[in-house]
């Protein structure tokens, strides 16, 4: 028999890894301890909640006090969604109650703090009961609504990791004489692109937030830029250089160009990305662009993703993610609940669910990169790709069109659309 007075927290870990999960999970456990908590760690996200198996282990100080040095999760992670039926709620919920929990922490993106407020709901408006509970950001892909210039946990160790990546192909390219197109992890937004291109200082950087329309691109308008880059490049004498791409302009793509057909999703109904193969689509519509000017260029497509996932947090993440854990616990125990816990100018700022839910998908808002931002302009100031000034009459805009094979003319025709974006 549970101990009615006894509180009890269970921690979840859902949606992709991140580093600095284990750091977090290990900063709640000694924080819920010290005051007089049960924990629980829940294994696989929701997955097996949902379907009423009580695969959980206690923990405590002795088994996470070393464990934020480690990247990956302990408790495992799953991208398991609870809201698809009624009856993996129910279960969630029934599953929660019978092994007294009282408290819940989730440690995820926008899909697991959706999942965790349905499941609170779900309590509250079907048993009357009411479980205290807290989100913790966390996501490699920065796009929780977070305010500008905070954070969610993983992005700055991933930043690193990747820039450390891209700087080697950078040098790489250099030595041989070729050119890289890195297409980097994020779903929607290209925040963790943006980072490793302009920490690394790439060519150039696209993201999905430059092509703002509704009406989708084809794939042939992203070669154009990157062929208006390696044009630029050789007129300059360069014949190197490396293009990162954000992989969430797969969403701003035309289906066609994308056999579309073939794309499977996920439990939140996201694209999985890593089956469509978008790095090798695109390095052979650039092959083509390169072939019909007469361009002999050697390309490599390179994929950043999973090997930032799971590597050990940075300084950065692993104090922010211990600030965070505690943060999450403080907040609870001080009566808190259906809220994102964040750090604001050295202070625990909750943001309610209410306020990062859109009103028009019930979902979480989604952050894209501000490409009015200061942070964004820098970047572009830095990148080498075509710009409307380089289509001025004089010497340059004629190297240009020299590289390109083409008569001054053509060459505007040909590639001055790309700098409308």
């Amino acid at each position: 028999m549970n101990n009615p007075a006894q509180k009890t927290l269970a921690i979840v870990c859902g949606g992709g890894p991140a580093p600095g999960i284990n750091s977090v999970i290990s900063a709640i456990t000694i924080e819920a301890e010290n005051s007089g908590w049960k924990v629980y760690g829940v294994y696989d996200g929701f997955l097996n909640l949902g379907k009423r198996e009580k695969l959980v282990v206690p923990l405590n100080i002795d088994t996470v006090s070393r464990i934020y040095l480690e990247g990956g999760s302990i408790l495992r992670i799953s991208r398991f969604n609870p809201t698809r039926s009624e009856e993996s709620l129910k279960n969630v919920v029934d599953t929660l109650i019978e092994l007294g929990v009282t408290h819940l922490v989730t440690i995820g993106g926008d899909d697991t703090a959706y999942s965790a407020a349905c499941v609170a709901d779900y309590a509250k408006n079907n048993l009357d009961l009411t479980i205290s509970f807290v989100h913790v950001p966390k996501t490699i892909d920065n796009d929780l609504p977070l305010p500008e210039g905070i954070p969610t946990f993983g992005f700055e160790s991933a930043r690193a990791i990747g820039t450390d990546i891209v700087s080697n192909l950078m040098v790489d390219a250099m030595t041989t004489s070729r050119w890289y197109i890195v297409v980097a992890m994020g779903r929607v937004a290209g925040h963790l692109s943006l980072g490793i291109g302009k920490s690394s200082g790439a060519t150039l950087t696209l993201i999905p937030e430059e092509f703002p329309t509704e009406e989708k691109i084809p794939m042939s308008l992203l070669a154009d830029v990157i062929t208006g880059s390696i044009i630029k490049r050789l007129a300059s004498g360069r014949h190197h250089g490396v293009a990162v791409v954000a992989e969430g302009l797969i969403e701003r793509v035309r289906d066609e160009d994308l056999q579309a057909a073939c794309v499977e999703r996920d439990e939140h109904g996201h694209t999985r990305y890593a089956e469509i193969k978008f790095s090798e689509m695109l390095k052979k519509t650039l092959l083509a662009n390169l072939e019909s000017l007469g361009i002999k260029m050697t390309i490599i497509n390179q994929d950043v993703g999973y090997e930032v996932r799971c590597a050990p947090p940075n300084a950065f993440d692993i104090e922010y993610t211990r600030n965070l854990g505690y943060a999450a616990v403080d907040f609870l125990r001080n009566g808190g609940t259906n809220a994102l816990v964040t750090i604001q100018n050295n202070q625990i700022t909750p943001i309610s669910f209410e306020d990062i839910m859109d009103p028009v998908t019930k979902k979480t808002r989604v952050r894209m990169v501000n490409t009015d931002s200061i942070q964004y302009r820098i970047a572009r100031a830095y990148m080498i790709r075509l710009e409307k000034t380089d289509f001025e009459p004089g010497i340059e805009f004629e190297k240009m069109a020299v590289a390109a094979r083409l008569s001054p003319d053509a060459f505007r025709k040909r590639f001055q659309y790309v700098t409308n974006n």
